[in-house]
């Protein structure tokens, strides 16, 4: 699908209206930023920001130890405040740091029993839809999980 260039204004291919697309893509929004956002809660939760929240759940996801560069990257943010976080993690027990056997001049990252508990339970909350989509009637949200399965497949 041929995708409009950053600030570009969307032009529909079948003629349907821009605004009905805004209207939309407002609706989505407010629905998960505003009455079903779950980083609040997953902070209370955990008592830690969202963003060490973040780490822990890579790190968790991660099918083997992570370098802090290499955690740096995937996180888009820089080194030194990655280093500052997984501090934070380790003292908490979450994370631990080891040296890295194919390089000595870095270290890599693993989650704990603990971390992986905690990863779960963000998880959990963040999986937790919306009570919106709950009340929707089975038709309503039938044709909701078709769209919004093309909308990700298609993209």
């Amino acid at each position: 699908m041929n995708q409009p260039g950053p600030g570009a204004a969307a032009r529909p291919a079948d003629g349907t209206e821009p605004d009905r697309a805004r209207r939309v893509w407002r609706n989505l929004w407010t629905l998960m930023q505003e009455r079903g956002d779950r980083r609040a809660e997953v902070t209370e939760a955990l008592g830690m920001s969202f963003f060490r929240t973040k780490v822990l759940r890579r790190l968790a996801a991660a099918p083997e130890p992570l370098t802090l560069r290499g955690l740096a990257d995937l996180l888009v943010t820089d080194r030194p405040y990655i280093t500052l976080v997984v501090d934070d993690l380790v003292e908490r027990g979450f994370v631990e740091r080891a040296a890295n056997p194919a390089d000595r001049r870095s270290k890599l990252v693993t989650v704990t029993d603990a971390g992986r508990v905690a990863a779960a339970e963000a998880e959990r909350i963040l999986g937790t839809p919306p009570a919106a989509l709950y009340e929707l009637p089975p038709e309503d949200l039938a044709v909701l999980d078709r769209v919004a399965a093309r909308l990700v497949e298609d993209h």
